[in-house]
């Protein structure tokens, strides 16, 4: 212990100087200087702060994705036609008061657990940078969708009042309608009081094929649905967390370990510094993207072009002529919908590289090209907007601060 000691920096030894009995007194004592020299200190000294930071975390499980179910059944074919990928929430400028668009993604396979009511009452949901709005299902929907997820019952609640509005969640060829109401959210561990939220009557065939129950958005509130008070939203007004901003680490192949961390950074996730990009737009988490290229080349978005950081979408999602530049210059190849590339061709593929705010993101082909077998990942859209999905997010520890309206993108452990 005194030989670590003596080798502490004098901002370290300030924070011991505090109070080394209490964490609350040390947290008490922190400095606007201490927090912002902690982001230039070594990784084992980052690591030895955490320790004093109240972050609160929520494990998020690595499932089976409703591709995989449906690919399993033999039915990915006839679904893929019924409910094709449709990110028309991204063109959607005029979001009325009661329909939020978003997108079917069949890959999706990171969930979390909240809780909701008095006593709490648990669902799976998938924590969504793309949207604003949390619903989940209820006891009055008897779509096949809700027959085989959690369903909320109001009546058993305590907590529970009735907003007296109604909602339309609009998605592929089918919806979630439904109502909001208010109650009490636990997300990790964090009591959100008055919480507004959705509870689905009726549900697309579709979502009878997500392991999730429901989804908790976490973009701007210009994006929620009835104007409804997103959970982040809350978590800072009411104080709830040390700082406004949240944190999305996502494992590569375990099906434990990725993580949503409320309230700070966790330095156990990533390597080296982080790099603070800001956002061009306060909607969704929205930044832009200088070029992609390959071997040096630029194959697509040149001249810049806008992305959002999206963990609500598993895919690269790009403009068609863009992606299909970015799929040849990899060698991937259309099968069936897919881009695909030969899996014995992985280890001899260039990397693609995403500039951003000065700054080259790099995925490698191992990062892009295992993904469910060795399809790729790039999706096109009709959208001029960008998507950077779960592929991107796996390889860049991914930072999203409500306080400076910036994102922050680390090389993930």
């Amino acid at each position: 212990m005194f030989p670590l000691y003596s080798c502490y920096t004098p901002i370290i030894l300030l924070l011991f100087s505090c109070n080394t009995l209490s964490i609350l007194p040390l947290l008490s004592c922190y400095t606007p200087t201490t927090l912002l020299l902690y982001s230039y200190y070594t990784p084992a000294i980052r690591k030895l702060f955490s320790y004093f930071v109240l972050l609160h975390r929520v494990p998020l499980i690595k499932g089976k994705s409703a591709r995989e179910s449906l690919e399993e059944q033999g039915l990915w074919d006839e679904y893929r036609g019924k409910f094709p990928f449709n990110p028309t929430r991204f063109d959607d400028q005029s979001l009325s008061v009661s329909s939020e668009q978003m997108t079917n993604d069949a890959d999706l396979a990171y969930f979390g657990v909240i809780s909701i009511g008095t006593p709490p009452q648990s669902f799976t949901v998938i924590f969504d940078t793309g949207s604003s709005n949390l619903w989940i299902p209820s006891i009055y929907c008897s779509s096949a969708a809700c027959a085989n997820h959690n369903k909320f019952n109001p009546g058993l609640s305590s907590t529970f009042k009735n907003a007296g509005k109604s909602l339309s969640i609009q998605y592929g060829t089918g919806s979630m309608t439904g109502f909001e109401g208010f109650d009490t959210v636990v997300v990790g561990g964090i009591p959100v009081k008055n919480q507004i939220f959705g509870l689905s009557q009726s549900e697309a065939p579709f979502m009878a094929h997500m392991k999730a129950d429901g989804i908790l958005g976490l973009a701007y509130p210009r994006l929620a649905a009835s104007q409804a008070t997103p959970v982040f939203d809350n978590m800072m007004t009411q104080h709830l967390v040390n700082q406004d901003m949240f944190s999305v680490y996502l494992t590569r192949n375990s099906e434990v370990g990725s993580m949503v961390t409320f309230g700070g950074v966790d330095p156990n996730h990533y390597y080296g510094q982080i790099a603070w990009i800001p956002l061009s737009s306060q909607m969704y988490w929205q930044i832009t993207v200088d070029s992609v290229t390959v071997n040096g080349q630029i194959v697509a978005c040149n001249g810049g072009c806008q992305a959002i950081v999206d963990t609500g979408t598993s895919n690269i999602v790009g403009p068609q002529a863009d992606i299909s530049s970015m799929a040849r210059a990899v060698g991937a190849y259309s099968a069936n919908g897919d881009n695909v590339v030969n899996c014995n061709s992985i280890n001899n593929m260039p990397a693609m590289v995403f500039h951003i705010h000065g700054q080259a993101f790099t995925l490698p082909a191992s990062t892009y090209s295992t993904y469910y077998g060795c399809r790729t990942g790039l999706q096109s859209s009709n959208s001029d907007l960008w998507i950077l999905g779960d592929i991107f997010i796996r390889q860049y520890y991914s930072i999203f601060s409500r306080a400076q309206n910036m994102v922050g993108l680390a090389l993930a452990r």
